[in-house]
């Protein structure tokens, strides 16, 4: 990998392309359009493509189309995560070698029957940030001989990052807690350093067998190759920047600032999603809408 600086600020708006764009996209395309207009640095298009299964040609080309309706221009080529496969896999080499990662062969069903049969009730076991079961370390720390053997079977499995011995390690190379630069709501309107809290996650995913990557893994990597320096983005995706960093350090790649902004919700208070299929700027175009109206809609 060879990280690609120009000296300027640079922003980035990293869309994937399994849904049509909804209001909450418009805000945050703006925002970091916007943000660098007024930093006069650059603002690049980045297509999330990783998962191969939902991910579909139409929505990408719906991408491409609403931000250009919107106003919204950005450099060429654009970075598809899917043409880029081999980056991630070094980089997942790397991990490897450091020994932070191991392979885990464990299905939903079986964590979920490991963790009912430790008698704490599935309602009661602690999750991830993103809602998830963590971990309960089935297949971690197995004896050399039974992992080859479940490998040489053919078995799926992921590659989770060992959170405890990533921690350490980075902390060890930086010889101090692991922080990040916040520059958004969530920094109090001061820009502040907060330190990270990647146990929140367990030992997470970080690629596997048939992609070898994730998402935590292919944005570290990305934008570090793209010389992006602010990363802006909602608040929901805040407690990711704890295994970004972390990532950062053992991979030696460069550390930029944050922005996590507000999100667009509907009058309940339920922020906007694909899978909930909230109106889409298609719709809201085809409807008559103008890119004004929708900057009135989102607070721009």
């Amino acid at each position: 990998m060879q990280e690609k600086t120009s000296g300027q600020e640079t922003l980035r708006f990293a869309p994937s392309p399994n849904g049509w764009l909804h209001l909450g996209h418009a805000y945050s395309a703006l925002f970091a359009w916007e943000m660098a207009a007024a930093l006069h640095g650059r603002f690049l298009l980045r297509i999330e493509d990783i998962d191969t299964g939902r991910c579909r040609p139409e929505f990408e080309a719906a991408i491409y189309e609403d931000l250009a309706w919107l106003g919204i221009d950005w450099e060429q080529p654009v970075r598809r995560q899917s043409e880029h496969f081999a980056d991630y896999e070094q980089a997942l080499k790397n991990l490897r070698d450091m020994e932070v990662v191991y392979p885990c062969f464990a299905t939903r069903k079986e964590i979920q029957d490991a963790i009912i049969a430790s008698g704490v009730p599935l309602q009661n076991w602690p999750r991830d940030p993103d809602g998830a079961l963590l971990y309960p370390g089935i297949y971690k720390d197995i004896p050399r001989a039974k992992l080859n053997k479940l490998m040489w079977e053919g078995r799926t499995y992921a590659w989770r990052l060992d959170i405890a011995k990533a921690l350490q390690l980075a902390e060890a190379r930086t010889g101090a807690l692991i922080t990040f630069r916040e520059e958004g709501e969530s920094a109090g309107g001061e820009p502040k350093r907060l330190p990270v809290k990647p146990e929140l996650f367990g030992d997470v995913v970080i690629a596997r067998k048939d992609v070898p990557t994730s998402y935590h893994l292919a944005v570290t990597v990305d934008d570090a190759l793209q010389g992006v320096t602010l990363v802006t983005r909602g608040q929901d995706l805040f407690p990711a920047t704890y295994i970004h960093r972390i990532l950062q350090v053992l991979l030696d790649l460069p550390e930029p600032r944050y922005h996590h902004h507000g999100l667009i919700r509907d009058e309940e208070g339920r922020r906007l999603s694909k899978s909930a299929k909230d109106m889409g700027l298609r719709e809201l175009r085809a409807a008559g809408h103008s890119p004004a109206d929708i900057r009135r809609m989102v607070g721009l």
